[in-house]
């Protein structure tokens, strides 16, 4: 690659739709390994948290650190801060006892912070954007707390709102439907929309990832969390090999 080209691309895929599928597989990932690390090897909340944060971090530095886009780098931060998602929305709805509904409450303005300072800061909030360590390490913040968010909406839509699993699919899929119908039918701002999707795919895969190893008489399948786990990150490495991975042409 020149360096004329690298000027005017970011170190973030292309959004397309591998980009989505692969992002709701990742999603849906982040709930069963998380669940795999804090009940099924009985970390707790916690310390699960630690670890999942400290390969985080980890992921992060290497991802800023790149000088180029690099899929399975990228993927493996979003994986990672969707581990820390659910750990850290499972710590702070359960052992701090805030509950559901506070939890979604306090995520979601320290989502909607992080996108404030963010444009405040640098402007934008778009992708596009996203070509200095600054913008992205705005970026993996954002993401982080949007992973965490979904972790908490999903749990609530599931348990509080009482649609269980499959209704809370249902409810997320419909309203990523209407987010894809406001991108090409809409002039509404594609840099909202992009956030809108972004966040509406982690309770997605939150509840199908509860559906797919939660017990049966709680309305999951009582799949073992490390075999779903396992053919999950199959199937994002196939995706990944599979779906064309291109970045984002930078803009200023």
């Amino acid at each position: 690659m020149s360096i004329k080209t690298e000027e005017v691309l970011t170190k973030v895929p292309e959004v397309t739709l591998g980009f989505w599928i692969i992002k709701i597989l990742a999603t849906t990932l982040g709930e069963t390994g998380g669940d795999t690390l804090s009940m099924s090897m009985h970390l707790g909340y916690l310390l699960s948290t630690v670890v999942f944060a400290g390969i985080f971090l980890a992921a992060v530095i290497v991802q800023i650190r790149a000088k180029q886009f690099h899929p399975v780098v990228y993927w493996t931060t979003i994986i990672a801060t969707t581990t820390v998602g659910t750990t850290l929305a499972d710590f702070a709805d359960r052992s701090l006892g805030i509950g559901y509904t506070g939890g979604v409450a306090l995520l979601f303005s320290l989502l909607i912070g992080s996108l404030a300072v963010w444009y405040r800061t640098l402007g934008s909030v778009s992708i596009n954007t996203v070509g200095s360590p600054k913008s992205e390490l705005f970026y993996w913040v954002t993401i982080m707390f949007s992973q965490t968010l979904g972790t908490a909406l999903g749990d609530w839509t599931a348990d509080t709102a009482g649609l269980g699993y499959e209704g809370g699919a249902i409810v997320f899929g419909v309203l990523l439907a209407l987010v894809a119908a406001a991108y090409y039918r809409t002039k509404i701002s594609h840099t909202v929309l992009f956030w809108a999707a972004f966040i509406l795919t982690r309770p997605l895969g939150a509840v199908v990832g509860d559906f797919l190893d939660k017990p049966i008489q709680a309305g999951g399948l009582d799949l073992s969390r490390f075999a779903a786990s396992a053919v999950l990150l199959a199937a994002i490495a196939l995706s990944v090999a599979l779906f064309r991975q291109r970045p984002a042409r930078l803009s200023h």
